[in-house]
């Protein structure tokens, strides 16, 4: 089968449960009619329908092809690509003085996630080229901006973030590669780097690298980085290409999943040196690079919400076809379709009610992203900068352990055709993989989440984010609809195993770090068990204020991740409060 967009569902969670509803009427968006978004994501559903999603299997079993340094993608990529840049969609977020269409990021999020269910491979490339742009308009000079930024708005030319080297993952401070300053104000850079996403491929003209690299007398570790501009080819004065910069991919990589998406190893100085331009200041990279990332990790929690979703459609699809078994009572002859049985349906409710919470809480971190930038008020956007960097983790972090989850059940929900590659249902499963591990792995995110987003000026943020939760939570309570069930008790009772989970863990955090961190991991899963949960709550609560036909669809929803999901949250207080010493004997166990 093939994708399709789920609108209705995306405006719920969009206006309602990420607040841009709220945020508008709040003035924080200035001007913007909110009356488009419907049409933009209507129009994004189409080209993602007609154009991306059948290229999706293409891409999986023709991969991609290196020969003397160039990449060839799979069959139809270019052209897709072309008609990509051509409807306007690499712009839509840009900024407007250098082509883009400056649409809220909130927009452009509901977009990555309609890209990334259709094609995540293909979706991948603009995600990085978003985050190109983002880090040249805030930290580029106006010279680089006046030469590439027009370019990456449009799509022209697409981005990388070429930041890990092989003695060089996560610890980034490690890295070795080398730049060095020449009498013209230019750098060459010598050094290799790997699993550079899109860093060779045949459908633009040019790219644009943005290189991380340690000049001759920097400080040691990351405050000795600094970040580059490195284009494949070299641009004119007139705007041309001219030659070509000494910048190559030596090699790809064979993976798991993401076949479609070149993954190179980039070689830098086999003749004299790529020619690179400063971004930002010497040994400032990092922070620069910052801005890329955290983009980009919000990205990568939409390509989780993407492919969960996909892989929803495709495992309801084929429970409503697959025949085996007859419901119970049912005395009649021939089998009935597998989403009959209770444990499929189960399944399958799971399946939705994840995908459903990871992807407001998405949403919910664009928003505050958003109105950090567009509101007038300066305490409104420190606040709402403070929302986005706690948000920022777990929408990274839960929303593509919930990408596996769901693709893992689609799988299971297939039976023995989810294991042929066939149906499709595997090519979900492995594709998922890869986003619970690069732009940072899930742990530390969770690391992130606990040691600076949750302890940030004594747990503000935090403080304040719950007692909103809390809010939503007597909402549900003083609705008496017996439609919810037991959502408002189960969702208090997260809520209050969520209080003392922080509060244990912003105690711990000075006089033994090492307890706090063991149960970083099961705390991420705790918070974003009880936000998503909240948030479902709050769109159903909306979606019956708004008299929505079947409004009954989404409270049932909220009513099962509440009851099937966010329960969990007692269990992982104990997990985080009490297995700190289990965890701390590790040595022995394992190494002993």
């Amino acid at each position: 089968m093939t994708y399709r967009a789920p609108i209705s569902d995306m405006l719920l969670s969009l206006n309602h449960g990420a607040g841009l509803k709220a945020a508008m009427e709040a003035g924080h968006y200035g001007d913007f009619d909110g009356d488009i978004v419907s049409a933009v994501l209507e129009e994004a559903g189409k080209f993602a329908t007609d154009v991306l999603a059948p290229l999706n299997k293409v891409g999986d079993e023709h991969g991609i092809k290196l020969s003397d340094g160039k990449v060839t993608t799979a069959p139809g990529w270019p052209d897709a690509y072309k008609r990509w840049t051509e409807g306007g969609w690499n712009a839509v977020s840009g900024p407007e003085d250098f082509g883009g269409q400056g649409l809220p990021l909130a927009i452009n999020a509901a977009c990555t996630e309609i890209w990334s269910a259709a094609n995540v491979a293909f979706g991948l490339c603009p995600l990085l080229t978003a985050s190109a742009m983002e880090a040249l308009d805030a930290h580029g000079s106006d010279e680089l901006k006046k030469i590439y930024l027009e370019k990456l708005v449009s799509g022209e030319w697409t981005g990388t973030m070429q930041l890990t080297e092989p003695q060089a993952g996560s610890d980034v401070g490690a890295l070795r590669t080398r730049a060095e300053k020449q009498a013209d104000g230019t750098y060459r850079i010598k050094g290799t780097k790997i699993f550079i996403t899109y860093g060779e491929h045949d459908m633009t003209d040019n790219i644009v690298h943005f290189v991380l690299a340690r000049l001759p007398d920097a400080p040691a570790g990351t405050k000795g980085i600094s970040l580059f501009l490195v284009p494949k080819f070299m641009v004119n004065e007139d705007g041309s290409l001219g030659a070509r910069n000494d910048i190559f991919a030596s090699g790809v990589e064979h993976k798991l999943g993401m076949h479609a998406s070149p993954t190179c190893t980039m070689t830098m100085g086999d003749h004299g040196g790529a020619i690179g331009f400063l971004v930002g200041e010497e040994n400032q990279g990092m922070r620069c690079m910052f801005t890329m990332m955290n983009q980009a990790r919000l990205g990568v929690g939409l390509e989780g919400v993407g492919v969960a979703d996909r892989a929803y459609q495709q495992a309801l699809s084929y429970a409503q076809e697959r025949k085996q078994g007859r419901a119970l009572g049912n005395k009649g002859d021939g089998s009935d379709a597998i989403f009959v049985h209770p444990d499929v349906k189960r399944m399958l409710m799971r399946m939705r009610a994840q995908t459903a919470a990871a992807r407001t809480i998405c949403y919910a971190t664009a928003v505050a992203i958003d109105v950090s930038t567009r509101a007038r008020d300066p305490k409104v956007r420190a606040d709402a900068a403070a929302r986005a960097a706690l948000l920022t983790p777990m929408a990274k972090g839960y929303s593509t352990d919930i990408g596996n989850e769901v693709a893992y059940l689609g799988v299971q929900v297939h039976g023995g055709m989810g294991f042929i590659e066939e149906t499709g249902a595997a090519q979900h499963y492995r594709d998922a993989r890869i986003t619970a591990i690069y732009e940072g792995t899930n742990g530390i995110q969770a690391i992130d989440l606990v040691t600076r987003k949750l302890a940030a000026n004594g747990g503000a943020s935090v403080w304040a984010l719950l007692d909103e939760l809390s809010a939503i939570v007597k909402q549900v309570e003083a609705s008496n609809d017996p439609a919810f069930g037991t959502t408002g008790v189960k969702l208090r009772e997260a809520l209050e195993a969520l209080t003392r989970t922080s509060k244990w863990l912003l105690e711990r955090l000075p006089s033994a770090p090492n307890e706090a961190l063991a149960g970083a991991t099961p705390y991420l899963q705790q918070f974003g068990a009880t936000l998503g949960g909240c948030m479902l709550a709050s769109e159903a609560l909306a979606a019956k204020s708004d008299g929505i036909a079947d409004a009954g669809r989404y409270v049932s929803l909220a009513r099962f991740f509440a009851e099937n999901i966010a329960v969990q949250a007692g269990a992982l207080e104990r997990t985080v409060t009490e297995s700190a010493e289990s965890v701390a004997a590790a040595d022995a166990v394992l190494l002993g």
